[in-house]
């Protein structure tokens, strides 16, 4: 077969019916069928660990600079993104999070209590989860909480958007998030707001060699943290409910043993991976799997076909609680891991807990299932679930 990019074949359909019915399924077929794949619609896309940790392991070749848009800093190579990547990390280090866990802990009580008051009968994606996930982050981020609601709704739209496949929508979106960001870093101008004020006042004081980092820099380091953060953890927390409510003997054993929630998020989100997949573009010619793979091809890693590599993880498809984490590309791996990955840790440990604490059990409601997302989110887009919640 020619593999030239001008006359490569396609094959498989990603947006074809079979695989947008179970997309997950779709892809564990792929991953054995045909590992590195050709479509029209997204280029190559790479489903086997081995090859991903390929792609990860060589930036040079495998750029991250996939967009004329400015992404801090996920969308940029060395050496470009050391130096981003050394102001952003810093954001993400323990005393951070250590400072920030009990803001964390008293939202997450306070969301359940709310919840509680309405009743045992809980659709966790939109009561739950995206409403933890966006007080999450303005509360890290400095924001308002009127921008709670705001959010929510540019969330819901967003995510209505991207399953329609609107790109008008989708433009405008983005427009209005790009405004709230402006106006959010245009009002710490203006007040001459310190660097200790808060996280987004701290990032107008960041400085990129001599020079301080300017407004495009700033909003797209927050743009990136708001809609991935977001998007993320509320997928995650939709996750891990559905697990632990359709396998009690799970749930009884964290419920029993705190100490191994930790491990047992990475696990359950590695079977089900929250982020269906990241960009990259090759800078020159390329084999990848015995594939030739032209300079300039787009190239997709699936998170969630690698995650799940029978080569890699025994019983692959099954939650092991206590399995060893070292090979879960759940936060990624090489340069581009992901930074924010204590923090979401961290959110996710404590959720746990606190729906742990103040839940006597949870299971799905009778008669009514989960609905799975489609590309390019995952997780799920309903999960209607009855708690039992503590008196």
């Amino acid at each position: 077969m020619n593999m030239n990019s001008t006359d490569t074949k396609n094959d498989w359909d990603p947006d074809s019916s079979e695989v947008t019915a179970d997309q997950v399924a779709a892809y564990d077929s792929m991953r054995n069928r045909c590992p590195v794949a050709h479509s029209e619609s997204r280029g190559w896309s790479v489903f086997r660990h081995a090859d991903v940790i390929q792609i990860l392991n060589d930036p040079n070749t495998f750029s991250s600079t996939v967009s004329r848009h400015l992404s801090v800093p996920n969308g940029m190579d060395p050496p470009e993104h050391t130096r981003y990547r050394a102001i952003i990390e810093p954001y993400f280090g323990p005393e951070r999070m250590a400072a920030f866990e009990p803001t964390c802990r008293s939202i997450a009580a306070e969301l359940l209590a709310e919840v509680a008051s309405r009743g045992g009968d809980i659709e966790v994606m939109s009561e739950l989860a995206t409403h933890f996930a966006v007080r999450i982050q303005c509360a890290f981020l400095g924001w308002p909480t009127s921008l709670h609601e705001p959010l929510i709704q540019w969330t819901a739209s967003h995510q209505n958007a991207v399953r329609q496949v609107d790109r008008e929508t989708l433009a405008t979106l983005a427009t209005e998030l790009e405004t709230i960001v402006a106006d959010l870093i245009q009002e710490r101008v203006q007040n001459n707001a310190k660097a200790n004020d808060d996280l987004t006042a701290s990032l107008i004081h960041e400085k990129v060699g001599e020079r301080k980092l300017n407004g495009e820099e700033i909003s797209s380091i927050l743009r990136n943290w708001t809609v991935g953060e977001v998007g993320t953890i509320s997928a995650s927390i939709g996750i891990l409910i559905h697990h632990l409510a359709e396998h009690p003997e799970h749930q009884t054993t964290l419920r029993d043993d705190s100490s191994l929630l930790p491990q047992a998020i990475d696990e359950i989100l590695r079977v089900h991976n929250p982020l269906h997949s990241n960009r990259r573009t090759t800078t020159c010619p390329v084999t990848l799997n015995n594939r030739p793979i032209e300079a300039g091809e787009r190239v997709d890693i699936n998170w969630i076909a690698a995650n799940r590599d029978e080569t890699v993880f025994e019983d692959a498809h099954t939650v092991k609680l206590e399995r060893d984490s070292n090979a879960n590309l759940l936060y990624g791996a090489g340069i581009h891991v992901c930074p924010g990955a204590p923090l979401a840790r961290m959110e996710m440990l404590v959720f746990m807990e606190e729906l742990f604490a103040k839940t006597v059990d949870f299971h799905s409601q009778p008669k009514t299932s989960a609905v799975p997302e489609s590309y390019p989110a995952s997780g799920y887009s309903s999960v209607p679930i009855r708690f039992q919640f503590q008196r």
